[in-house]
């Protein structure tokens, strides 16, 4: 995304509640993202309570079922096209618990952004927090990085640190890291917003 004065259109692709997509949404409307306008939710799970928050919050929605298309493949050409039509710049994966696949990596490289409750590359995958305090480690933290094709694995935009304290659950670090994730995920979509992430290699730099 570079910087220019129209705002560059955002989809936002979100699973389950929308705690991640309705911050990313409010920081735009209360100008925190000036570069970036909400453009389209895709869901691949109609019903979740993303699609609430988002009708509530005037933002236009795609329910898309993945078992309604013969492969992955199909199922991505659908969302591609609606993302086409919207003039999409860049997409935000806001708590989509499915992996991109080619499709939509190859028509938005490195213009696709997810956010991972650990600091990466410290418990991938499912239920990072559980991990997180079964293992014992002191810190974990949230982590924003670009998609790839493997899962949790693309380069590191930011990350921010948070501790484990003693007598810790998944549920109470859960909190605390939400609260992180908002934070750096409107960080991070600014900074690319604006045009001020470098890319060599896997390291981001910012300039």
């Amino acid at each position: 995304m570079t910087a220019h004065s129209e705002p560059a259109a955002l989809a936002l692709f979100a699973s389950g509640t929308g705690t991640n997509f309705e911050a990313i949404v409010r920081a735009i409307r209360e100008g925190k993202l000036p570069r970036v306008k909400p453009a389209l939710l895709v869901c691949d799970k109609p019903g979740a309570q993303v699609v609430e928050r988002a009708v509530r919050m005037g933002v236009p929605v795609l329910e898309v079922r993945p078992g309604a298309f013969p492969s992955k493949e199909d199922y991505e050409k659908k969302i591609l096209k609606a993302l086409q039509e919207k003039k999409v710049d860049t997409i935000a994966l806001a708590g989509y618990m499915r992996l991109v696949g080619p499709t939509l990596i190859e028509a938005f490289p490195n213009r696709i952004l997810n956010i991972h409750p650990s600091l990466l590359p410290a418990f991938p995958g499912l239920h990072a927090q559980r991990q997180a305090v079964s293992y014992g480690v002191k810190v974990s933290g949230v982590t924003v990085h670009y998609v790839d094709l493997e899962m949790d694995h693309g380069p590191i935009i930011l990350q921010k640190a948070v501790p484990v304290l003693d007598g810790d659950t998944e549920e109470s670090l859960t909190l605390r890291i939400r609260a992180a994730e908002h934070e750096a995920y409107v960080e991070a979509l600014r900074l690319h917003s604006e045009g001020r992430l470098l890319l060599k290699g896997r390291t981001v730099q910012v300039c």
